[in-house]
């Protein structure tokens, strides 16, 4: 179903007030039955991404990150079965209200200052992350799994998660192609070409679509609002619209495209 401006902008206001959880995914559907699962869980994940950029400055303070930690290990000190972690993160009263995976990457770095001789590294702390339990304490190690396996908007999981989504997509939209008779190069074609920057695939024979003539296609497994489709135009359109062998009749075909391969 086609989802207007005006809905849009009724479920993104819906969001303002509920912590990243499954738990408020599922009010949120319950709250928009006509919407699918996956439809409010990609603007559910788009509109809390906007919120973490606007405050994350302000949990990466010295004072921010001290305080959290503090409230950490008091926590833990009286009940460390408790989800202290999670709890804290979704915190909407104190206006903490920050993403769990998040918070847990914060207290592990700073546990980790108190108990290795060296800073860790980015390496070490996202191994510890996707695998918690290489994390030197038992009880912060079950708070960080809490926190990753409750999120989801953030962290390792989410990660994998749209990797394999995104594949997935990926590879229907190749055997659309194939099933059309279309004749295409895919991203390992073009790279092995010395491509640094592809669409998903070229078209080398070009075929029209509702009167517009489609050179590439490039497949995103996600809700397109206006501000992805201004990042994308940024990060990746305009160098496909400027290159030759691309030659692009209109940029607007990848939304078009976008929307018709979900």
């Amino acid at each position: 179903m086609i989802l207007t401006k005006a809905q849009y902008d009724e479920i993104a206001q819906c969001l303002v007030s509920v912590p990243p959880t499954r738990q408020s995914l599922r009010k949120l559907k319950q709250t928009f039955p006509s919407q699918s699962q996956a439809t409010l869980l990609s603007i559910f994940s788009q509109e809390y991404q906007k919120h973490i950029k606007r405050t994350h400055a302000k949990h990466h303070t010295s004072e921010a990150i001290e305080t959290y930690y503090q409230r950490y290990l008091n926590g833990v000190g009286r009940n460390g079965s408790a989800p202290v972690l999670l709890e804290l993160a979704n915190e909407i009263a104190t206006e903490v209200d920050y993403a769990p995976s998040l918070m847990a990457r914060i207290i592990l770095e700073r546990f980790l200052q108190d108990h290795e001789e060296t800073p860790p590294s980015k390496s070490v702390i996202n191994s510890m992350l996707r695998d918690p339990s290489q994390i030197p304490d038992g009880v912060l190690a079950n708070q960080v799994y809490q926190c990753i396996v409750n999120d989801c908007c953030y962290g390792p999981l989410v990660d994998c998660i749209k990797h394999a989504i995104g594949h997935e997509h990926e590879v229907l939209l190749r055997d659309l192609l194939l099933e059309k008779n279309l004749s295409f190069l895919d991203e390992d074609q073009l790279r092995a070409k010395g491509y640094d920057k592809t669409p998903d695939f070229i078209l080398q024979v070009p075929v029209a679509v509702e009167g517009h003539i489609i050179h590439w296609i490039e497949s995103k497994a996600s809700f397109g609002d206006e501000c992805s489709h201004h990042a994308y135009l940024h990060d990746q359109f305009w160098s496909y619209w400027n290159r030759d062998d691309c030659n692009q009749a209109e940029i607007q075909n990848s939304k078009k495209l976008k929307k018709a391969c979900l």
